[in-house]
């Protein structure tokens, strides 16, 4: 089964300070960190895939607009509380090791090296809609 993880960040659930005010060195111990975790899913076959993402003032939002040109608005606005950082793919036999994957990178460590214990979000990816559908 395959399963998303996303990291997920609130000011209402994390207690460490915004990444921009990191030491460069914290910043690279964090990033080492993901990079090894994605080198071990690999070798363990579990990986399907795993991004970052830009700063969320960096996004857009793309609405339709009946059928002429769609209407883009630059994000995030004042009152974003919640945005994704980015997002890991695995193929797992069990549910059980998406969940224990998800609490080892949730430990990604932060200022001074401590973890951060991030909420990370498992999803499973459906491959078809329920037999209900």
């Amino acid at each position: 089964m395959k399963y998303m993880l996303l990291m997920q960040f609130s000011a209402a659930t994390v207690d460490f300070p915004a990444i921009d005010t990191w030491t460069p060195e914290e910043i690279q111990a964090h990033i080492a960190f993901m990079r090894d975790t994605n080198v071990k899913l690999s070798a363990a076959g579990e990986l399907v895939d795993a991004q970052g993402l830009a700063m969320p003032d960096t996004a857009r939002i793309v609405r339709s607009h009946g059928g002429g040109a769609p209407v883009v608005t630059e994000g995030p606005f004042p009152e974003t509380k919640e945005w994704v950082a980015g997002w890991w793919i695995v193929d797992c036999e069990a549910p059980e090791r998406a969940v224990e994957i998800a609490a080892a990178v949730s430990a990604a460590p932060g200022p001074g090296g401590a973890p951060l214990n991030m909420p990370i979000e498992v999803r499973q990816v459906m491959s078809a809609p329920t037999e209900e559908l």
